[in-house]
């Protein structure tokens, strides 16, 4: 039987730190990716991408931009990363965490519906820099 391996969930954070060479932690970021290499490893949601692409179309050239979107589309196709929609129903479930957690009102709704796939999917680990993710207590283990 073989082992499945360790799924990492990338945040918004991580995407733009893979992307970005000269980012301060892109190294480490590549070296975490590249440590969930395996088929069906890597999980983001279509809001993550949604922010990751609005974001690295503004601080990118557009040819870098473009073509680390394709990477990304690339690996979807090849298997590597599943792209979780935020369905009416995880829309709704982040809807009520927004509630649970109203002392903390500086977490996004993206982060939340982020919360929401990485609970159902039993995902602990996630690349990203947003403390948001630890101040939740939740599990989640944050990478780098």
């Amino acid at each position: 039987m073989a082992i499945e391996p360790v799924r990492l969930f990338i945040d918004t954070w991580g995407w733009l730190a893979l992307a970005d060479a000269n980012d301060p932690v892109h190294q480490r970021a590549i070296q975490v990716r590249r440590s969930h290499a395996g088929r069906g490893s890597l999980v983001t949601t279509d809001y993550i991408l949604d922010e990751t692409i609005t974001r690295l179309f503004s601080r990118c050239p557009f040819l870098q931009a473009q073509a680390f979107c394709e990477h990304v589309f690339e690996a979807r196709a090849s298997g590597i990363l599943s792209i979780e929609a935020i369905t009416p129903d995880r829309f709704d479930s982040a809807w009520k965490l927004r509630a649970r957690y109203r002392d903390k009102p500086q977490i996004s709704f993206t982060d939340l519906t982020s919360f929401v796939v990485m609970r159902e999917l039993g995902l602990r680990q996630v690349l990203t820099a947003d403390s948001h993710f630890a101040k939740v207590h939740l599990g989640f283990r944050i990478l780098p």
